[in-house]
């Protein structure tokens, strides 16, 4: 079926010497993989800069349902992001929110919601003069809604149960939970928002353990989800340590 949609460029592999295979998540299909062959000119319509992981893409394809690799009839640019590739701060938080959607994504099925929220953060991201310390944390945060597992607010607890996603009162009968002082993050980070995240001050030691707890999280609810190599980025640019295996 010949459609247009949106995408978001996830990934990119060369496949032998003139191809290569992109994942992107698009709006009207979800997460879909690509045989793309690589621009002989520079006056192809498809650069080499639209495969850069975050690019935000306008696309025709031919989707076929039970087809592993899809094929591009014709690709634009939907909206640059300058900044994303020219700022470095901002460079190493999208480089570690590409390779997290890579695996976060997979197996997504069509969630416009979800499109929308990518996207529109992304956007942000490129156009804030602020600063970005907190951005991967409230990304990360958020994006558990549109997944299926953000905190319940009506739950009262000093005990967060990472497997259940709910506050308790009580420690839970597994060792996936949070004490007291560690919950107060999670509470934390549900009162944020990009335009807010600056007025929360977090130390090095702080967001490097949220970040911490958070990548534990999605672990517990995206079964196989792998050790991110771009943390050794971000651990360079906010001292976050090695996720532990």
């Amino acid at each position: 079926m010949l459609t247009k949609t949106e995408a978001i460029v996830l990934h990119a592999l060369k496949y032998g010497e003139k191809q290569m295979i992109v994942d992107m998540f698009t709006r009207e299909h979800g997460r879909l993989s690509f045989i793309v062959s690589l621009p002989r000119s520079e006056r192809s319509k498809l650069k080499k800069q639209y495969l850069q992981p975050l690019t935000l893409l306008q696309i025709e394809a031919d989707i076929r349902p039970q087809a592993q690799l899809q094929k591009l009839r014709d690709v634009g640019l939907l909206q640059p992001l300058p900044s994303l590739l020219s700022h470095a701060e901002k460079l190493s938080v999208g480089l570690f929110i590409s390779e997290f959607l890579y695996h976060a994504l997979k197996g997504e099925q069509r969630n416009e919601l979800l499109f929308d929220y990518v996207r529109g953060s992304l956007e942000w991201l490129d156009g804030t003069q602020g600063p970005v310390a907190n951005f991967h944390l409230v990304f990360l945060m958020r994006l558990s809604r549109f997944l299926g597992f953000y905190p319940n607010l009506e739950d009262e607890g000093d005990y967060f149960d990472l497997r259940g996603a709910v506050f308790t009162a009580q420690p839970p009968l597994h060792r996936d939970f949070l004490l007291p002082q560690e919950s107060t993050h999670i509470r934390l980070l549900m009162r944020m928002d990009y335009s807010t995240m600056h007025l929360f001050r977090l130390s090095r030691p702080e967001r490097a353990r949220i970040l911490e707890i958070l990548l534990l999280y999605y672990r517990l609810h995206l079964p196989a989800f792998p050790e991110l190599r771009s943390l050794s980025v971000l651990k360079d640019l906010y001292a976050v340590p090695h996720q532990p295996h």
